[in-house]
């Protein structure tokens, strides 16, 4: 499949980073992100419990070094707001 103008404009001048430099930076992002969840009381509950699962699934699958899991469990973090 070819890139798109949008694809080849947001990787254009954008340093290549890779998975094993931006997984550990997701995984602090969002355990910063579950400490702001779980300060904001029984309303930030079931957020934090998403977050929870979602690093419990990253550490997992980084220590047992399987990248396709990685893959998905960064994906997952990502789309933590």
């Amino acid at each position: 499949m070819k890139p798109t103008a949008e694809d080849e404009a947001r990787t254009e001048g954008a340093a290549v980073s890779s998975l094993g430099e931006e997984y550990p930076k997701e995984q602090a992002r969002c355990r910063e992100l579950l400490v702001a969840y779980r300060e904001i009381g029984p309303i930030g509950a079931f957020g934090a419990a998403v977050i929870d699962a979602t690093l419990k699934e990253a550490d997992e699958a980084a220590a047992a070094g399987d990248v396709v899991r990685m893959l998905r469990a960064f994906e997952d973090m990502k789309a933590r707001t």
